[in-house]
């Protein structure tokens, strides 16, 4: 793990800042500069400990990590400075979020901040992070709007794509497969009412419609919902040989669950953000096969193995199958981003928006502040999340349906 001194700078309320510091206080840093400071509210307790914990947090440590084993962040003319990073745990609340974003702008007086986890997060920061002049990576964020978000937030950029990406990939293989007569064009669709299963619902509807695709159940659920076994039985009542959850991660882990105790067997099984956490699979064990969601990886990409062999060696635990190497792709651009233009916020942010960068995921360039080349649909194959849609990019695997039986213990 990366070697931190940690020590509690200030508490008010709910939010705790911690300096994960370099030997250096605010005494130093008022005198002299000495470091260059990252700030980041992440959700550490609360319902979304768990995505943040897997996705983002990990991430972080491990860019930092890397970062101060090179001797910190390199400059345009070649000197090091060495990072603090100030981090703040805002307890899954979107109010908490928009308190430590505005301290460690105003208060902390960070050099730059990092994102948060989640979409609905993202977009409650996303008028901060402009008018305190952040560029913000949104890495774990899915929105449709991200054309308009980009300008009205010029300094934002959107890394997963929107929910119209993700439902039309879906609705494109539930078509192909009502055509071979593996699937019989019936849907029943659940959804967390929040800015992820919205931005997805939303776009799915219309999909489906276009692709033929008959929605019998369509149900919408407040976050923090446990009991999934009314909707379950309702969905296996419908007729509906496929079932599609546009889910938060403790859903996720609670609809595979429950499924299995009603013994509900869709022939397609869809489910939202978890599905790709490698935890998901060690839990469901064989049951995770066939298994759809969004993201997935190929297998056969040498430097997206060697990331994830060092993710795990350094953090403890595996990354998960989607946003975790775009996280890292992300910070290796701001870091490249630093090197090429300094610290000035503007400009490290116009070269983001329109440099090409190498990553761990390649050659990689945004498109109008968006990433695109992504995999909108991946499924769990041989203990791994593999993409498979778009199935004409390289690396593709084949889609395997339909899904088996839970195997009973």
């Amino acid at each position: 793990m990366i070697s931190m001194k940690r020590r509690v700078l200030l508490r008010t309320g709910a939010v705790a800042a911690v300096t994960v510091a370099t030997g250096f206080g605010r005494a130093a840093w008022a005198e002299e500069r000495k470091s260059i400071r990252i700030g980041y509210a992440i959700s550490k307790t609360g319902p979304n400990a768990g995505g943040a914990g897997i996705t983002t947090l990990p991430n972080y440590l491990l860019w930092a990590k890397d970062v101060q084993d090179a001797g910190g962040l390199e400059l345009p003319d070649g000197s090091r400075l060495p990072l603090e990073i100030v981090e703040y745990d805002d307890r899954s609340s979107a109010e908490e979020v928009v308190r430590a974003i505005e301290r460690l702008a105003n208060e902390d007086k960070v050099d730059f901040i990092l994102a948060p986890w989640g979409t609905g997060f993202n977009l409650a920061a996303a008028p901060l992070f402009d008018r305190y002049g952040y560029p913000q990576l949104a890495v774990s964020a899915v929105t449709d709007k991200a054309p308009d978000f980009v300008k009205r937030w010029k300094k934002s950029f959107w890394m997963l794509g929107g929910g119209h990406d993700y439902a039309k990939a879906l609705a494109a293989i539930m078509a192909d497969a009502g055509k071979a007569g593996t699937l019989n064009g019936k849907v029943a669709m659940v959804s967390v009412a929040d800015g992820f299963g919205i931005d997805l619902v939303s776009a799915a509807r219309p999909a489906f419609e276009e692709a033929g695709i008959e929605v019998v159940y369509d149900k919408t659920y407040p976050v923090g919902t446990s009991d999934f076994t009314p909707m379950i039985n309702e969905a296996k009542a419908s007729g509906a040989d496929s079932f599609v959850a546009f889910s938060y991660p403790p859903d996720t882990f609670a609809i595979t669950q429950q499924a299995q105790v009603a013994d509900f067997n869709p022939k397609l099984l869809y489910l939202g953000v978890g599905t790709g956490f490698p935890v998901y699979a060690k839990n469901n064990s064989e049951n995770a096969t066939g298994i759809l969601s969004l993201g997935g990886i190929d297998p056969a990409n040498a430097a997206n193995a060697d990331y994830r062999k060092r993710h795990e060696a350094v953090t403890g635990i595996a990354p998960d199958y989607w946003g975790s190497v775009i996280t890292y792709a992300s910070l290796q651009m701001l870091q490249e981003a630093i090197r090429r233009k300094g610290l000035d916020r503007e400009a490290v942010a116009a070269e983001i928006a329109s440099g090409s960068f190498e990553t761990v995921l390649g050659e990689t360039k945004l498109e109008d502040n968006q990433l695109r080349k992504l995999w909108w649909t991946g499924q769990w194959q041989n203990g791994q999340f593999v993409g498979i849609a778009p199935g004409d990019r390289a690396g593709a695997s084949q889609l395997v349906l339909p899904r088996q039986s839970w195997k009973k213990a």
